[in-house]
């Protein structure tokens, strides 16, 4: 299998990813360990494809991967967010919608950290 595993189960770790990438659709930038982030890239980047294409069956299979979690500031949804403001930006784009982008290592464990954002 070419997935890191993490030290974590297969349903811990499709957990994480799943939380980690409603985050970064929510807030545009999450701050992980390296690894992680690089792991993620290619869940947000099939997310954002899913919202380009903004068809019912899209908008379903993502609203089955996204949290169902809402932003204090501008009281969307995640899913409402990735289809009315996210997929759009990216609408002439073919690919590469994240970036990721090395920050030094953590205090506690020297683990080496990075954000993972949108382009």
């Amino acid at each position: 299998m070419w997935n890191r595993k993490f030290g974590r189960n297969a349903d811990h770790r499709k957990a994480m990813l799943r939380n980690m990438a409603t985050s970064v659709i929510l807030y545009g930038k999450v701050e992980t360990t390296e690894a992680k982030a690089k792991d993620m890239r290619s869940v947000v980047d099939e997310l954002i494809t899913l919202g380009k294409k903004g068809d019912l069956a899209s908008r379903r299979k993502a609203a089955s991967y996204i949290r169902n979690v809402t932003d204090e500031k501008t009281g969307k949804t995640a899913l409402q967010k990735l289809f009315d403001e996210v997929a759009p930006k990216y609408a002439d784009r073919k690919g590469g919608y994240t970036r990721v982008v090395k920050t030094g290592v953590r205090k506690g464990d020297a683990a080496p950290m990075a954000y993972i954002e949108l382009v």
